[in-house]
C-alpha cells in the first residue's frame, strides 16, 4: 500500500489494509478472533488493549522492542513520528534492512501503523521489558572485564543491595541518591563505581549488565541492536545422527529396565501423586541408573502412558490399599515395537510435555526435594521453551553445534520478554534432556530431531540413523558374548533369556551363567536347542567350557518336577527327593512325602519353585501332561488412565477461516455505515411486528437491509443482506459476503434498517 496520509487511528488504518494483510494480523494475534469481532472498529479496540499487546509482543526480538521504545520516547502514542526521526535514533546500530524487517513485524501485529510516518497504541510502551529511554543511556555499555573488576571491589552491604535489585525490580528508591549525601554511603559508592545509574534525587537503577552478572547470565550489550553471533562447530551430519542413534538405544534400554523394575515391584504413590525419593533411589539401585536419569525417564514413561498410578494387577504382597506406580497395559505393544517406533513414542511425549523434569531433586520453598511425577514439576511454558531452543539450533544449519551459553544469549536477544526462562541453567538442562532423547547430539540438532520439530517423519529418520539389526554374536572364552550392534528382535529375546547383560552401549556384552541357563531351561528350552542357538549365531567358535556348562546344568535341571496339588514335587531318584525332604527348604514350604518319589505342599507352585531353586535343587515346573511350563512372572499392570493433556498450543484459525472472518468484517463495516430508517427489536410484539413489516417491504421492493443478529453462540454481528422471503419465524436472505442464501431466525434479529 502506498501511503499518502497517515490514518487518524488504528481502526482507519486497519480498514485500509488488504484482506491478505488482515489475515496475517489475525494469524499472528489469534486472541483477537475470539469471539469473532463484528466490525473492524471492534477489532481495532481489541488490538489496542494492553493484555493483547503484551501477548503479541512475546515473540518480538530485541530490535523490534527497541524500535517500540524509540517510538515511545518520541511520543508516537500521541502524535506521528517520521521514519527519519526513527532512523536518527537507530543511527548505525542496525542496518536499514533490519529496521525495515522489524517495522514489518510490528505492522503485521498492528502494534505500529504507518510507513513514512508512524504511530503506536498507547499501551505499546508497556510491552518494552526495560525502562523506556534506556537505549539512550551511554553508561550501560560495560565490558565483562570492567564488571568483574567493579564487583570484586565492593563489600557485603553493597553486594546485598545489588542482589536485591537483581532479584526484583532494577529500579529502587533511596534518599542516598540525593546530591550532598556522604560519599561513604553504599549507594554513593555504587554510583561512583558505575554499578548503579542515577535517575533522580530519590531513584537509582541497576544496569542491565550488572543484573546479568549477579544472576549468572551471559553478559550482553543492551544497546546492541544486532543478534549475538554464536561460536559454532560443524560436524558431519552422519556423525551427529550416529551419536543420536547410540543414545536412542540407551534410552530404550534404560526405559525397559525401569518398566521391568516397576513391573516386578510397583512403587507406592505419594499422597500428592508423585514418586517418592526413596522409591526413586530404589529404582536407581535396581536398574543401575542415577536418580536424575530415573526422574527424567519416569516422567517420559508417564507422559507416554506407559506407566501410571492406580491399582496394579496382581496386587503387591504387602498391599497397603494405596495407589501404585506401575506399567500400563500399553507397555506390552511398546516393548515389541521397533526401536525407532519406541524412540518416537518417548521423544514425542517429551516435546509436548508440560513439565520440567530437570527440576526433580531440587529444593522446593519448604526445603524439601522435588519428587518425580509431582505437581511441583509442572511447567505449562516448557513445550514452548523447548521448541524455541530447538528452533535456534535448527537455524544454525545441519550438523552445526554451539554452546549452551551461546544458545542462552541468542534466545535472550530473540525473546527478551522471556529472557529469564532462557537463562543458562534452564537452557543447559533442557538441552541435556534433548540430548538424552537423541533430538540433539554433539550439540547439534539431529535429523530425527529436526523431523520431529518440523512435523516430518521422525520415526523414518531414526530408522535410517539406527544401525541395521544383526543376527550374530561373538562368543568368548570367559563365557561372555558380544553383540557388536542391535540384534534382530527374535535373537535379542533369546539371548537375553540365556545370558545377562553385563554392559551396554554401541556393543552389548552378555555373560552366560548357571542361573541364566536355568532360566532358559525353565521356559522349555532343551540342551540341544541351547547348543544350536550358540552354534548357529556365533561368529566365533563356541568355547568348550560353555558346552560343558550347558550339558552340566541341563543334566541337573528338571530331575525334580513340581506341579499343582496346591503343588507337588516328584523325582525319579528317591535319594534326591529324600535329600530335599531333609533340607530346610522342605520345612519352609511344608513338603510332605506321599511316596518315595512324590511329595506335596500347600504352598503355591511359584513359591515351591522359588524356595527349592534358592536351595540349589534346580526344579522344573510341569503341567498336567508332564510338559515343562513357563512360570516367569508376567509383572504388575495398571489400566491406561486418560490423563491431563500434555500440551495444547493456542488454537489458531486456518487461513480459510480467517479469510471468511475478514469478509464478515467488511460486511459488518458496510452494515454499520448503511443509512435509512432503523427498527430496533426489544422483544415486544410491537417491535416484532415492525421488524416483520420492514423485512416484508424489503422483499417486495428488492431493497438491501442492514440487520443486527445474535447467533446461537451469543456472538453479535452486523451485516447487509438482500431479503428473499420472510415466514415461519425465519428470514431467508442472500448474503453478499458469502455469496449464498442464508437463513436467519427472526427472534435473533436485533435491528433492521433499509440501506440507502
Amino acid at each position: 500500500m502506498t501511503e499518502t496520509a497517515l490514518p487518524p487511528d488504528l481502526a482507519a488504518w486497519l480498514k485500509s489494509r488488504t484482506d491478505t494483510e488482515l489475515v496475517t494480523t489475525l494469524t499472528l494475534r489469534p486472541d483477537l478472533t475470539v469471539p469473532p469481532p463484528s466490525t473492524i472498529g471492534v477489532l481495532a479496540g481489541r488490538a489496542e488493549q494492553r493484555a493483547s499487546i503484551l501477548r503479541a509482543a512475546d515473540t518480538l526480538d530485541t530490535l523490534a522492542l527497541t524500535i517500540l521504545e524509540m517510538l515511545s520516547v518520541e511520543g508516537a502514542h500521541e502524535m506521528a513520528v517520521t521514519r527519519a526521526q526513527l532512523d536518527q535514533l537507530v543511527a548505525k546500530r542496525a542496518t536499514a534492512k533490519a529496521v525495515d524487517a522489524a517495522l514489518a513485524a510490528l505492522r503485521d501485529r498492528a502494534l505500529v501503523w504507518g510507513t513514512k510516518t508512524l504511530r503506536t497504541a498507547p499501551a505499546a510502551r508497556d510491552a518494552v521489558p526495560w525502562r523506556i529511554g534506556r537505549i539512550l543511556d551511554a553508561s550501560e555499555s560495560l565490558t565483562p572485564e570492567q564488571l568483574t573488576q567493579a564487583l570484586d571491589g565492593i563489600d557485603d552491604a553493597q553486594r546485598s543491595l545489588l542482589e536485591t535489585l537483581a532479584r526484583s525490580s532494577p529500579t529502587g528508591r533511596t534518599r542516598d541518591a540525593a546530591p550532598g549525601t556522604p560519599p561513604d554511603r553504599p549507594v554513593q559508592k555504587l554510583l561512583g563505581a558505575g554499578l548503579l545509574i542515577w535517575l533522580d534525587e530519590q531513584t537509582v537503577e541497576l544496569p542491565h549488565q550488572v543484573g546479568q552478572a549477579l544472576r549468572g547470565e551471559p553478559i550482553t550489550d543492551p544497546t546492541s541492536l544486532s543478534p549475538p553471533k554464536p561460536v559454532t562447530t560443524k560436524y558431519p551430519l552422519s556423525d551427529v545422527n550416529a551419536t543420536a542413534a547410540g543414545e536412542a538405544l540407551e534410552l530404550i534400554r534404560h526405559c525397559g529396565a525401569i518398566i521391568e523394575a516397576l513391573s516386578d515391584s510397583p512403587a507406592p504413590a505419594l499422597k500428592a501423586g508423585g514418586l517418592g525419593v526413596r522409591e526413586t533411589k530404589r529404582i536407581g539401585k535396581v536398574t543401575g541408573l542415577d536418580e536424575a536419569r530415573v526422574g527424567l525417564l519416569v516422567e517420559l514413561l508417564a507422559a507416554a502412558s506407559l506407566i501410571s498410578s492406580g491399582t496394579p494387577d496382581p496386587l503387591p504382597a504387602n498391599d497397603s490399599g494405596e495407589d501404585y506406580w506401575a506399567p500400563t497395559s500399553a507397555v506390552d505393544p511398546w516393548i515389541t515395537a521397533t526401536p525407532a517406533s519406541r524412540w518416537h513414542t518417548l521423544a514425542s511425549a517429551w516435546l509436548d510435555l508440560q513439565r520440567a523434569p530437570w527440576l526433580i531433586g531440587m529444593r522446593d520453598p519448604t526445603d524439601k526435594p522435588v519428587a518425580a511425577l509431582s505437581e511441583e514439576v509442572r511447567s505449562p511454558a516448557a513445550p514452548r521453551d523447548r521448541r524455541a531452543i530447538l528452533d535456534y539450533l535448527a537455524d544454525l544449519g545441519s550438523g552445526t553445534a554451539t554452546t549452551e551459553t551461546d544458545v542462552s544469549r541468542g534466545l535472550a536477544w530473540r525473546r527478551p520478554r522471556s529472557a529469564a526462562r532462557f537463562a543458562p541453567r534452564p537452557t543447559t538442562n533442557m538441552i541435556a534432556e534433548a540430548t538424552a532423547l537423541s533430538i540433539v547430539a554433539r550439540g547439534a540438532l539431529s535429523s530425527p530431531g529436526r523431523a520431529l520439530l518440523h512435523g516430518g517423519d521422525a520415526e523414518a529418520e531414526m530408522r535410517d540413523a539406527l544401525p541395521s539389526p544383526i543376527d550374530y554374536v561373538l562368543l568368548q572364552a570367559d563365557l561372555t558374548l558380544v553383540a557388536p550392534g542391535p540384534l534382530e528382535p527374535d535373537l535379542e529375546d533369546r539371548i537375553e533369556l540365556v545370558a545377562d547383560v553385563e554392559s551396554a552401549g554401541a556393543a552389548t556384552v552378555y555373560r552366560v551363567t548357571d542361573k541364566s541357563l536355568r532360566r532358559a531351561l525353565d521356559v522349555g528350552m532343551s540342551a540341544a536347542e541351547l547348543h544350536t542357538l550358540f552354534g548357529t549365531h556365533s561368529r566365533t567358535p563356541v568355547p568348550q567350557g560353555l558346552t560343558y556348562l550347558i550339558d552340566d546344568v541341563a543334566r541337573r535341571h528338571g530331575r525334580l518336577r513340581a506341579g499343582v496339588a496346591s503343588s507337588f514335587v516328584r523325582c525319579e531318584d528317591p535319594a534326591l527327593l529324600a535329600e530335599v525332604l531333609k533340607s530346610p527348604a522342605a520345612e519352609q514350604v511344608a513338603l510332605r512325602a506321599l511316596a518315595p518319589t512324590v511329595a506335596i505342599s500347600q504352598a503355591s507352585l511359584n513359591e515351591v519353585m522359588a524356595v527349592l531353586g534358592a536351595a540349589g535343587f534346580a526344579p522344573a515346573g510341569e503341567d498336567s501332561s508332564g510338559a515343562i511350563v513357563d512360570l516367569r512372572a508376567r509383572g504388575a499392570r495398571v489400566p491406561v488412565r486418560r490423563g491431563r493433556t500434555n500440551y495444547r498450543s493456542q488454537a489458531v484459525p486456518t487461513d480459510e477461516q480467517l479469510g471468511r472472518l475478514v469478509t464478515e468484517l467488511r460486511a459488518g463495516e458496510r452494515a454499520a455505515t448503511a443509512g435509512g430508517r432503523t427498527v430496533r427489536s426489544d422483544g415486544t410484539r410491537a417491535t416484532g411486528s415492525a421488524t416483520m413489516a420492514l423485512l416484508q417491504t424489503a422483499v417486495k421492493v428488492r431493497r438491501s437491509v442492514s440487520i443486527g443478529y445474535v447467533d446461537a453462540q451469543g456472538v453479535a454481528s452486523q451485516r447487509v443482506v438482500d431479503p428473499v422471503s420472510v415466514g415461519g419465524g425465519q428470514l431467508d436472505a442472500f448474503d453478499p459476503a458469502t455469496g449464498a442464501v442464508r437463513r436467519f431466525t427472526l427472534h435473533r434479529i436485533t435491528s433492521v434498517a433499509l440501506v440507502e
